[in-house]
């Protein structure tokens, strides 16, 4: 039994209209799907991917209109990562966010890879990582409405980064619960710390792996709006989520059972860090309510929440997804 890479990460947005303005628009992400978060239906759960939706391309946010700005610091997720085909599409990436005035750094080598840093309006922190000579998990399909060409398309998740003050802890969860290895390390960007650790599951490549920062020079997270939720792991199906379930029990970890989500099914335990990990199942998927050529049109609702649509959508501000194209 063995994750097989990463499945989605939830972040947070003060502005879900914005969001989807850039995501869409200037990302050529596409919204695969909009509803709400199950557990606080007054605010908006929004679901962008490749093509079809595919898990290990789906990145979300949680819109909380209340929200105060990320404070960055230990216990984190402090980086996420988005896959494009090789070096080209990068080059391509960094005139584009020039275009667009996105701030973003210069192309270097991370992991092995060429990186191009950058953050979005509201301070989230991104890496596009080059594809090019990867092996391991395969990436998502280009959405064939995109602003973006398809050889430039954002194919899916890349490398999550864990910001910690103390790595053993996380690393033990990693290694010994969940059955990452541990394949290597690479020189840190911030001048006197440590290096940082690279571990992968399943296939591996880029779609599979997280990257442990250990920082001594932090505060602990104070998380808002830029920050990032929670991280979820790829699992095959409701049958092999329970065996997870049963293994994260075994070793008596605090965790939330099993839990539909409706496109998939659930499990949420944190690590000693305090950063909140999911897995995943790979279905039902997000056809299971709208028609694949029409995802994210409109908002969709699980059916429990269905009876409660009028009540719902007045507590929300209308995001119109009528013209993605610039």
């Amino acid at each position: 039994m063995y994750l097989k890479g990463i499945h989605h990460v939830s972040a947070i947005t003060a502005n879900g209209l914005a969001n989807f303005d850039f995501y869409t628009k200037v990302l050529g992400l596409r919204l695969v799907k909009k509803t709400v978060n199950q557990d606080d239906t007054s605010m908006y759960h929004l679901f962008y991917g490749d093509g079809k939706g595919n898990p290990g391309t789906e990145l979300t946010f949680f819109e909380i209109p209340s929200a105060t700005q990320n404070q960055e610091g230990v216990g984190s997720i402090s980086a996420l990562s988005l896959r494009v085909k090789d070096d080209e599409a990068l080059t391509y990436w960094q005139d584009r966010l020039a275009e667009f005035k996105v701030e973003h750094d210069e192309i270097i080598v991370r992991a092995g890879r060429n990186t191009l840093a950058f953050r979005d309006g509201e301070g989230q922190r991104f890496i596009l990582v080059s594809d090019e000579g990867n092996c391991g998990v395969a990436a998502g399909e280009p959405w064939d409405k995109s602003p973006v060409p398809s050889k430039y398309s954002i194919l899916g998740l890349g490398p999550v980064q864990l910001t910690v003050q103390n790595y053993e802890p996380t690393a033990m969860v990693l290694t010994g619960l969940l059955g990452f290895r541990e394949k290597g390390k690479y020189t840190s960007t911030i001048n006197g710390q440590p290096d940082i650790i690279v571990y992968e599951t399943g296939e591996g490549g880029t779609g599979a792996e997280v990257h442990i920062e250990e920082r001594n020079d932090l505060p602990r997270e104070v998380q808002g709006y830029g920050g990032v939720h929670h991280v979820a792991f790829r699992v095959e199906n409701d049958e092999e989520l329970r065996d997870w379930i049963e293994q994260v029990n075994r070793v008596r970890m605090p965790n939330s059972g099993f839990v539909d989500r409706y496109y998939f099914r659930s499990l949420y335990f944190r690590e000693p860090n305090g950063i909140l990990l999911e897995l995943a199942t790979d279905g039902p998927g997000f056809d299971t309510d709208e028609d694949m050529e029409h995802l994210g049109e409109k908002l969709a609702l699980p059916a429990f929440l269905e009876p409660h649509r009028i009540q719902i959508e007045s507590s929300l501000r209308p995001i119109s997804t009528s013209n993605i194209s610039l």
